[in-house]
């Protein structure tokens, strides 16, 4: 060994162990880290605490319910408005599912830490739900995107734990157990961001398995319903809608039956214009996703209405066949700007630019969603966004407001975990749980606010159906 050699490898061996420097790489983590993010949300509370999350002051200006129901359907089309109008006279639960917009009004004017996190925008109890993966397996997460955006976790919480107080009223159950149910949704959730904090970055990422989420959240009386409910999501397929919706034509192949209002067959150039939307579509997935659908020949396209929230908007279900004759159906939905934006400046945050609305939901979905639709992506059909998936994959749903009493709370907590994991996607739970701590603060407040604006949608909703009554608004109920 030369003595150059010898005094570079004396050099490497007094350097074993010192820290090497490298630069900082941007899109990752800062080494050593500076400061502590469950530090920084305890420091929160003292600007913020928690009980104050059981405030709600509505102005003078808020609109009434009948204003705000008209004008959430501006842009929709006008010949849907009874429908959408005459469902969310059903029931207050329906009017909430419905009023995102009014309600974020309302959230935008209550405290709020600052702390920013890819939110559902519309987390009611009813969408949360089941859905085929790429396996066949069934998974269980939030299932509706529409309204999401970058903004304040609080607002999810909220609109779940109200969610819960107005399903439970419709179900029967007493004023306790429906407070009960929101309380222990706000408890699941800090519970989960608590253990999420705890964990190793991927291990939190991809936490609470869905077979463990039961007994996560310690929802053991859902077991059968969850049971139920899963038998049923596994028949709910494209085949199964196609077998009922649609009949065969001279050349063999298949073509959707009218039956409306529903379901309605559409004029020559409106289904050109979104099959031909559809390569569009194909640009926005990952390319291995791409032989799957170049085995599928295009055959319908008939216009389909969806939701509550929904009714009103430009929806198509799409046909497709493969070499056999089995179906694969799209849905092709057009992506409104989220109800949501106009609030988030009042509230601190900053609107989201401007872009795809349909990128905007999918992307949203992707962010929060553990597993997602592998055929997931956005078109454009006539100037206006859509955003596209997958139609009745094998998607099953517990009807909140249908539940027993001694349910409510169960649902509460699953649902409450749920969003706690779907939020820590894009915020570090590591901040969230040092706002939120270790004690039933926050729970009692989000239980407070909860049963506060459940009384203050059942005075919308019976204020909505005066104005039907009355004849301010026209509504079709039972559609």
């Amino acid at each position: 060994m030369t003595r150059a050699g010898a005094q570079d490898e004396g050099g490497a061996k007094a350097r074993e162990g010192a820290p090497r420097r490298l630069p900082e790489v941007r899109g990752f983590a800062e080494w050593p880290a500076a400061g502590s993010p469950k530090d920084e949300g305890k420091a929160l509370r003292k600007r913020i605490p928690r009980s104050a999350h059981a405030m709600l002051d509505l102005d003078a200006s808020r609109p009434d319910a009948v204003s705000a129901v008209e004008e959430s359907g501006r842009g929709r089309l006008p010949e849907l408005a009874p429908i959408r109008v005459g469902r969310m006279t059903a029931t207050p639960f329906a009017f909430l599912r419905g009023a995102a917009g009014l309600m974020a009004y309302d959230l935008a004017r209550t405290p709020m830490t600052g702390i920013r996190a890819q939110i559902c925008g519309d987390a009611h109890a009813a969408n949360f739900g089941l859905y085929g993966d790429a396996r066949g397996g069934l998974v269980i997460d939030l299932n509706d995107f529409d309204e999401t955006v970058s903004g304040p976790w609080e607002w999810d919480l909220k609109r779940l734990a109200t969610s819960l107080v107005l399903a439970g009223r419709v179900a029967g159950a007493d004023e306790d157990e429906c407070r009960k149910a929101a309380y222990d949704a706000a408890g699941a959730y800090r519970r989960t961001m608590r253990l999420l904090a705890r964990l190793p970055v991927l291990d939190a990422w991809n936490a609470i398995a869905d077979e463990e989420l039961v007994s996560h959240a310690d929802a053991h009386d859902l077991l059968g319903t969850l049971e139920r409910v899963s038998e049923k999501a596994r028949h709910n397929t494209s085949g199964r809608f196609a077998a009922k919706s649609t009949e065969t034509t001279e050349d063999g192949g298949r073509r959707f039956v009218d039956a409306p209002p529903v379901l309605r067959r559409v004029p020559d150039a409106e289904a050109a214009a979104v099959a031909a939307s559809l390569e569009e579509y194909a640009g926005t997935l990952q390319e291995d996703r791409l032989p799957l659908l170049a085995r599928y020949a295009v055959h319908d396209v008939a216009f389909r209405v969806v939701g509550t929230g929904s009714v009103g908007t430009r929806s198509y279900v799409v046909l497709l066949l493969d070499h056999r004759g089995e179906p694969l159906v799209l849905q092709v939905k057009e992506a409104r700007a989220s109800a949501l934006v106009p609030h988030l400046v009042k509230a601190g945050f900053e609107a989201p630019e401007a872009g795809h609305e349909g990128r905007r939901v999918v992307m949203g979905q992707k962010r929060m969603q553990v597993v997602s639709d592998n055929l997931l992506g956005w078109t454009t059909v006539d100037g206006f966004p859509f955003q596209v998936r997958q139609f009745r994959n094998r998607k099953g749903s517990v009807d909140p407001a249908a539940l027993a009493a001694d349910q409510m709370d169960d649902y509460g907590r699953m649902t409450g975990a749920l969003l706690a994991r779907a939020h820590a996607h894009s915020a570090d739970p590591r901040l969230i749980a040092g706002y939120c701590g270790k004690n039933e603060e926050l729970d009692e407040a989000m239980a407070d606010f909860a049963v506060a604006y459940a009384d203050r949608t059942e005075a919308d909703h019976a204020e909505l159906v005066a104005g039907v009554r009355a004849g301010k608004v026209a509504a079709e109920v039972g559609v």
